[in-house]
């Protein structure tokens, strides 16, 4: 895909590139890192959020690779972070494939970096919005099959889908599209340890343009409808499969505002 004529709207904040703040990155503009700012003076830990969530999609990526998936269908990308996904699974499975969709046109002029595949294996970027699943599935197919498992990751997405959007029948279109054995990989921002701090947050997101919300346990399960969840369940990101070494919650402190799992189709 051509990136001569995308254009980049740096006039407002954006998602990804306020999580690529996070992250220490440099593919951010200052209209991000203000905004990111706020958002770290109202919860200084973001930053380490960030991190336990991608430690998160390193673990459950591993793992899914463990159980035979070669087929990765992941929205919601953002500005590549290394390792990322096709390099966690194709160490394993060098026939893997891997399909990156994203909204914002600078991940898409990082192409280059995600679509480094193995020879064995192969990977794709699609420019677009979550909100257009049709599109998604009919482009994915493309490349991947369709007759055999996927593993759709929705890591750190939809708290950025609000619910006027419904986010849960936008779920529930994708996984229907999956075959048997397919599994979703998805986390999820939480107000449920401080709702005071994430309203502010969910505040400062939606001044600049994006739809957020977080959501409770109870809610966030229900993306998982019909789907038979692996062990040990929805919880806090540190808290699925940890492997030691890894970012953990400081003894003391409430749990990593960040649920995640990781659900089978039967």
């Amino acid at each position: 895909m051509t990136t001569d004529k995308i254009k980049i709207d740096t006039g407002k904040p954006h998602s990804a590139r306020m999580y690529d703040y996070y992250l220490g990155g440099k593919d951010n503009y200052e209209v991000d890192r203000t905004a990111a700012e706020q958002v770290i003076a109202r919860f200084p830990a973001i930053k380490e959020g960030a991190q336990i969530n991608r430690a998160f999609m390193h673990r459950a990526a591993r793992w899914l690779t463990d159980q035979g998936i070669r087929q990765f269908l992941d929205i919601g990308t953002g500005i590549p972070s290394e390792p990322n996904l096709h390099q966690i699974v194709q160490q394993t499975a060098p026939d893997a494939r891997i399909v990156y969709v994203d909204s914002d046109p600078i991940v898409l002029r990082h192409g280059e970096a995600l679509l480094r595949s193995t020879p064995q294996g192969s990977t794709e970027f699609i420019l677009a919005d979550v909100r257009d699943a049709e599109k998604i599935i009919e482009q994915a197919k493309a490349t991947l099959d369709f007759g055999k498992p996927v593993a759709l990751s929705l890591v750190a997405l939809l708290h950025f889908v609000s619910d006027e959007y419904n986010p849960t029948g936008i779920v529930a279109k994708l996984v229907d599209e999956l075959p048997p054995g397919s599994c979703l990989v998805l986390s999820h921002v939480t107000g449920d340890f401080d709702p005071a701090t994430w309203a502010e947050i969910v505040g400062i997101y939606r001044n600049g343009g994006t739809p957020a919300q977080v959501r409770s346990h109870a809610e966030v399960v229900r993306f998982f409808d019909g789907l038979t969840l692996v062990e040990p369940g929805i919880v806090p990101a540190t808290d699925w499969r940890p492997e030691s070494g890894g970012p953990a919650t400081p003894n003391g402190q409430d749990p990593v505002p960040l649920y995640a799992g990781v659900g089978r189709k039967s």
